[in-house]
């Protein structure tokens, strides 16, 4: 397969860096040290996508979101507007809301029944006379770094760096014929456990060398047309479906009942596309939907893929069989690469691998890479430090 490789706009790739050609050694795949660092240096200070504001259209409408042992809630207030924040009571640090999503008129906790108001404000304590040290306009909710891009709702645990929006400007433009502000949820979050370190996943998402080896459903669909580049902080991969029939029943009638979509542009209406944000998290776009992933790293060696699907309303029968089809072909290419990552987690144990040499085209994994030894300068060390 030929592959449409642009060169890396990464900022960072004017200085020089020694293990450029190099990837990310094996050890960091299951290093309970190195995978504390990552929780304070990369993934912590990191925006998470938790849903769509399509999905909390209504004040007391919440979404829940579990990253890095910390709680969070989306919510939309009584006047619109959407805020996050800790999901833990301010008495004793009991769990307020449970459950993906839901809605509440006030948030009360189900221990002492703590009660605070849509804006985080606590406003309810029973026999509050009997607490001296409490300053009720001191016991808020501690509310959570919130952004809103193109409708898609983020929370940041801590930190400062670029918004969302700045991270994804390079690309903005390609995104805005797709209307996904006006998305709704076309299903449901679905959670799927993998015994592999979350950095497993995220390159294989941005490999581009594998396609032609590994999918054969995508080469038959995309023929020799697969490609790959990186913005500082975003890659982007792509497939324009070819006219020759593919020889599976459900790629087949995927290219030959996918509709016309009026609002994107001619040279979008069969193209398949692939932004991966730094550092967790994917956009499948597609003309019919749009699916997100998030690798959410639970220990050094499993992580949650958290996703969902969102798409415009749309009742032509055409449309309803194009996401169906697009369901099943996916659900093979996601099979496959969950032997391939299952794979390479294994063999990432072996104390024969240290760390292999990259392509010149595999240009995600230099970009992450050399984001990575930034932030944390042990990744560029062959085995762990002593200690680790």
């Amino acid at each position: 397969m030929d592959m449409n490789i642009l060169p890396n706009h990464n900022p960072d790739a004017a200085n020089h860096d020694p293990d450029a050609d190099w990837g990310l050694p094996g050890w960091l795949y299951a290093n309970e040290r190195f995978f504390r660092e990552e929780q304070d240096k990369v993934l912590r200070p990191s925006w998470q996508i938790v849903c769509h504001l399509n999905d909390i259209p209504k004040s007391g409408d919440f979404h829940t979101f579990d990253f890095l042992g910390e709680s969070t809630f989306v919510v939309r207030g009584k006047s619109g507007e959407v805020k996050a924040f800790a999901n833990v009571c301010r008495h004793r640090a009991a769990r307020l809301l449970d459950g993906p999503s839901g809605h509440c008129g006030r948030v009360v906790c189900p221990y002492h029944a703590w009660t605070y108001d849509l804006d985080g404000r606590l406003i309810g304590v029973p026999h509050r006379e009997t607490y001296p040290a409490l300053e009720m306009d001191k016991q808020g909710l501690p509310p959570v770094q919130t952004e809103v891009y193109r409708g898609f709702v983020f929370v940041r645990l801590e930190g400062e760096g670029p918004s969302v929006a700045q991270m994804m400007a390079p690309y903005d433009h390609e995104l805005a014929p797709y209307r996904f502000e006006d998305m709704v949820p076309f299903g449901r979050v679905t959670l799927r456990p993998r015994d592999v370190n979350w950095k497993n996943i995220s390159d294989n998402y941005s490999d581009g060398l594998h396609i032609p080896v590994a999918h054969p459903g995508l080469t038959r669909l995309f023929g020799r047309g697969y490609g790959v580049e990186a913005a500082p902080w975003v890659d982007k991969m792509w497939g324009e479906l070819i006219e020759e029939p593919s020889r599976n029943p459900s790629e087949r009638m995927y290219q030959h009942v996918l509709p016309d979509v009026e609002h994107l542009p001619a040279e979008r209406k069969r193209l398949w596309t692939y932004f991966k944000l730094w550092p967790n998290q994917a956009f499948d776009i597609y003309p019919d939907q749009v699916d997100f992933m998030q690798f959410i790293p639970v220990s050094p060696t499993q992580t949650m893929i958290r996703e969902i699907a969102y798409a415009l309303p749309d009742a032509r029968r055409e449309m309803r069989a194009a996401r169906y089809l697009n369901w099943r072909i996916n659900r093979q290419v996601n099979a496959e690469d969950t032997q391939l990552v299952a794979r390479v987690q294994q063999g990432m144990a072996s104390r024969s691998f240290t760390a292999g040499p990259l392509a010149e085209t595999e240009v995600s994994l230099r970009s992450f890479g050399r984001k990575l030894r930034a932030l944390i300068p042990q990744a560029r060390l062959h085995r762990p430090p002593e200690g680790w």
